[in-house]
């Protein structure tokens, strides 16, 4: 507890880096005034609009007066849909932490069986097969994948819809395309993991007690091949992330992800320094999580 507390309080300057790096890009990239009154808005009502916001202020002040916002919990409202940001983002959340849930169940359904007969079947033509997979589903673009999705399992055989949120089948390609990326990477993962293990000297001992194949791999060698895969899973909720950025814009899903991209799109400032501030959150406490899982797996791990 005394380890969890004292990341907790190492992850403040990190969240503070994070509001200060996106503020400054959001307002370099151009005047949001501009975005939120029409074309025939007169000066006047530019510099009211502006003064009002408190654009007209040093960045400095702007940078602190966003800093004591977000203490209260105010990210400001988004001139796009006239509503409180924060609940804005609230209401897309549950969506892409469904969509990010299912992926990573995908990528554990696939990787763990494969990335274990890969090891177990070192050299033969499954591994061949099964690491030759694994290279061809990182380097399909997520983007590209859930197209040749749509096209076939929707267009052509209509087994899922095309787009939405609603039932099961909305969910199951958009899973798919998130979810291949990650399981390939976690393949060759636990596959080079498991020979790690498979090769250490407590796995030599159990075979010579004469312990069957499957409990030795499933039982010793599976779980002290762990820990690397759990680190990768922790850096992964980026991947999945951002990874819901394009696969929601694809999928028509009505998550945080589509929400992002229109809100860049438009310079919707309070909703994209909003929707940042909650993923750096997510990313930081899935990572806080994985070093705590580490003591789970393996005790002889300690925290100082």
């Amino acid at each position: 507890m005394k380890y969890f507390f004292q990341s907790l309080l190492k992850t403040i300057p990190v969240l503070i880096l994070i509001t200060l790096i996106v503020f400054l890009l959001v307002r370099v990239t151009g005047d949001p005034v501009s975005l939120m009154l029409p074309e025939t808005a007169t000066d006047a009502e530019r510099d009211s609009l502006r003064e009002s916001m408190g654009f007209n202020d040093p960045i400095m002040i702007q940078y602190f007066n966003y800093l004591g916002d977000l203490v209260t919990g105010d990210f400001g409202d988004s001139f796009r849909y006239n509503t409180d940001a924060l609940n804005l983002i609230l209401e897309r959340l549950p969506a892409t932490i469904e969509l990010a849930i299912a992926a990573m169940i995908v990528a554990i359904v696939i990787s763990v069986p494969l990335g274990i007969l890969s090891a177990v079947k070192r050299n033969s033509f499954f591994d061949l097969f099964i690491t030759g997979g694994a290279v061809l589903g990182k380097a399909m673009p997520n983007f590209w994948l859930g197209i040749m999705l749509i096209l076939l399992l929707s267009v052509t055989f209509q087994f899922f819809p095309v787009s939405g949120r609603g039932t099961f089948g909305h969910l199951v390609l958009p899973a798919i395309t998130l979810g291949t990326g990650i399981a390939a990477e976690m393949t060759r993962l636990i596959r080079s993991s498991m020979l790690e293990i498979l090769g250490q000297d407590f796995i030599r001992t159990a075979r010579s007690k004469g312990l069957g194949e499957a409990i030795i791999v499933n039982k010793h060698a599976f779980r002290n091949a762990l820990i690397p895969v759990v680190t990768i899973m922790a850096l992964q909720t980026s991947t999945l992330i951002g990874g819901t950025l394009i696969t929601e814009t694809v999928f028509a899903w009505p998550g945080l992800g589509q929400l992002l991209v229109q809100s860049v799109n438009l310079r919707d400032m309070a909703v994209v320094q909003a929707a940042t501030f909650i993923i750096a959150i997510f990313v930081i406490l899935s990572n806080l999580i994985a070093d705590l899982v580490y003591r789970l797996l393996d005790p002889r791990i300690k925290y100082d």
